[in-house]
């Protein structure tokens, strides 16, 4: 297993390491950082996202995206592999990383201990300057809560959804329980 890069590295030499790494890092304006591993209620709870959006927009021209795609910010020479991407119409990869996309309508993560700060703040601030992303999705693990940051014109507003409610991802006409998501099957007696 390769060692992780403690020092600047270029892009380039990213994308040679990422190949040959075993597990998933992110770059970071020359950094590069393992990126951790999920609970399985992290897990489940992005398996039952994608579930219930891939469904909600069946028959359109958009996809959903696990973590194994990669997003790249240019803009702010970022890439990381968000817990969900949906992309609609042509998925548009980044110049420099021909298997890295860069026109995300809607991201997701479920937040952990471990990645909630960066999930709030410094991601999410890469993530807004990406021109076609409408909505940024935050969903806690340790309580059903769902927010849905969106785009209105320079602006990003904040709606909390939880327990008995639906969410709406206006930017793909879907409309979502949160019940439904937080539904876990092997916990029924």
């Amino acid at each position: 297993m390769p060692a992780e890069p403690a020092v600047r590295i270029s892009y380039q030499d990213y994308l040679t390491f990422e190949r040959q790494a075993p597990t998933k890092h992110e770059y970071v304006d020359g950094l590069v950082l393992a990126m951790a591993g999920g609970s399985p209620e992290h897990a489940r709870l992005a398996a039952a996202l994608a579930r219930s959006i891939g469904n909600a927009i069946a028959g359109r021209p958009c996809a959903v995206f696990s973590s194994d795609l990669r997003v790249r910010i240019v803009e702010t020479q970022r890439s990381t592999y968000p817990d969900l991407t949906v992309v609609c119409g042509a998925a548009e990869t980044a110049p420099d990383d021909d298997v890295a996309i860069t026109n995300p309508m809607v991201i997701v993560e479920v937040l952990s201990d471990s990645t909630e700060a960066d999930d709030r703040g410094e991601k999410f601030a890469h993530y807004r300057r990406i021109a076609s992303l409408r909505e940024y999705v935050l969903v806690a693990q340790k309580t059903q809560r769902i927010e849905i940051y969106r785009r209105e014109g320079e602006r990003w507003m904040l709606t909390e959804q939880g327990p008995g409610t639906s969410f709406e991802l206006t930017s793909l006409g879907a409309k979502i329980s949160v019940d439904e998501v937080y539904l876990d099957p092997l916990a029924q007696s």
